[in-house]
């Protein structure tokens, strides 16, 4: 099978599964971490390519504003996160506190540290509420 026929079955499959989301109320949220040159953001657009825009949204937060950082970390996420019957795709996420971050010097080692503490519960607690979460 080439590489049009499988994309056009996996977008198939896809129409299937937010049919079912919208039939059966769930959220879905799909997190892409990786550098700029990883590619995601071509995924993300094959993924979206034949998905209702209006239960499918794509996620790409800025630098954060002095609010947002001045704020608990997990707080600007929480905002985008999906309803029912939604499917959000994250271009990049909370993770960046773990990588980009800390790398860069943009938090301190102690909101470092306070992020690798919280972020299985935080995720965890999304998990239990219902929300679907697929990491890649």
């Amino acid at each position: 099978m080439n590489y049009k026929e499988q994309l056009r079955s996996l977008q198939i499959e896809l129409t299937k599964l937010k049919k079912h989301i919208i039939a059966y109320p769930q959220s879905i949220l799909v997190i892409f971490q990786g550098r700029d040159a990883s590619r995601k953001d071509g995924v993300i657009k094959r993924i979206r390519q034949h998905l209702s825009p209006r239960e499918t949204r794509v996620v790409a937060l800025g630098k954060p504003s002095q609010r947002e950082s001045d704020s608990w970390y997990f707080q600007r996420y929480v905002a985008q996160l999906p309803a029912n019957a939604e499917m959000a795709l994250f271009n990049r996420s909370w993770y960046n506190r773990a990588g980009v971050d800390w790398v860069m010097g943009y938090c301190t080692d102690e909101e470092y540290e306070l992020f690798l503490e919280s972020v299985n519960d935080f995720e965890s607690l999304l998990i239990r509420s219902g929300t679907n979460l697929l990491k890649y």
